[in-house]
């Protein structure tokens, strides 16, 4: 991590959300995220792909139309960065060396189809979709599919043809992935094998495109960070179904013979923190989403003045499942949102 020092490093969370994205000064260069993009090159040089993406912290993970760079959201450029990250929006994507490199590919994917301007071939618009397909604000995957193939959360693939080639690329690009026998059978592994002969043809030759000019940049950017993390949660936040009572009848207890036993509300705070990472790890939601759905479940119990009652560690499975079939519920019931598209 970085060695230089800056002024709101040591600042209490209220003081640095009112500080400027514009204040913050961070780069890539001497942070780990430089090793990252070392590593990235390196992956790109061993499959005599010429173009390098340049790289520049702004306040998101994008790859701009024209333009065959990569921006890094700011937070992962320093310490006390993620851990306010972690705090408004319970995880830090892309916040682990895995995690960085494998949004690193998906974002290297973009650079290279701007760079080349693949998406105008015929046969890519005859496996992906057309390029100019408008970009929805949200979508709704079929998780069962293997028209495509899983690499980020969310079956993002199925987002856009764009994405589509992206995850594609990215699941192509990464060492030791074995693609063609983990889609063996699956109609992605057409997209893979074209990508393999796409990529053996534009195999050492100069990019079309080489503007290294960034696009938003932190530099640039005006707003606090309170107000970039009031419109992210903004973004992911749900009303979640009142439909609970039923469940949690089924699972904790208002019998009065149980009155002694701890109630289900201070058993659900104990293990949320467990069973909110689990349950984002199974459905790929984002933290804040199934945060919201604990919440409820939370009012839900007092409200009944429920008991957990009988075994905790089955009580705890039980309930881990209860949650994650909530969660699904919250996605694709008929009166909730859609799937966000990151």
């Amino acid at each position: 991590m970085p060695g230089r020092k800056y002024d709101w490093e040591t600042l209490p969370d209220e003081q640095l959300l009112k500080r400027r994205l514009s204040s913050l000064r961070v780069t890539v260069e001497g942070t780990w995220l430089e090793d990252c993009v070392s590593s990235l090159h390196e992956e790109l040089e061993e499959r005599d792909i010429r173009l390098r993406p340049h790289t520049w912290i702004s306040s998101e993970w994008f790859s701009p139309d024209r333009k065959p760079g990569i921006a890094i959201p700011f937070y992962l450029a320093h310490p006390r960065l993620m851990k306010l990250e972690k705090k408004m929006m319970l995880e830090v994507e892309g916040g682990t060396w895995s995690e960085c490199m494998a949004i690193l590919r998906h974002e290297a994917g973009h650079a290279v189809q701007q760079a080349y301007r693949l998406h105008r071939r015929r046969r890519w618009q005859q496996l992906f979709g057309l390029s100019s397909k408008r970009y929805p604000l949200y979508y709704r995957p079929d998780p069962a599919s293997r028209r495509y193939v899983q690499h980020l959360r969310l079956w993002y693939a199925q987002s856009h043809p764009d994405e589509d080639f992206a995850e594609t690329f990215a699941v192509w690009l990464r060492p030791r992935s074995n693609w063609r026998t983990r889609y063996a059978g699956w109609p992605a592994l057409k997209k893979l094998e074209y990508v393999d002969e796409l990529m053996g043809e534009i195999a050492g030759k100069r990019p079309l495109l080489t503007s290294r000019e960034p696009v938003d940049p932190l530099h640039e950017l005006s707003e606090t960070l309170g107000s970039h993390y009031q419109k992210k949660q903004a973004f992911y936040a749900i009303s979640p179904p009142k439909t609970y009572d039923r469940d949690l009848y089924r699972l904790f207890s208002a019998n009065p013979k149980h009155r002694l036993a701890q109630p289900a509300s201070s058993f659900i705070r104990r293990h949320r923190d467990h069973v909110r990472k689990l349950v984002a790890r199974w459905t790929g939601e984002n933290q804040l989403m199934i945060e919201a759905v604990l919440d409820d479940m939370i009012a839900r119990c007092r409200a009944h003045n429920l008991r957990a009652a009988g075994s905790e560690r089955k009580l705890l499975s039980d309930f881990t499942v209860l949650v994650t079939a909530k969660t699904m519920h919250a996605l694709f019931g008929p009166s909730q949102r859609k799937w966000i598209a990151l």
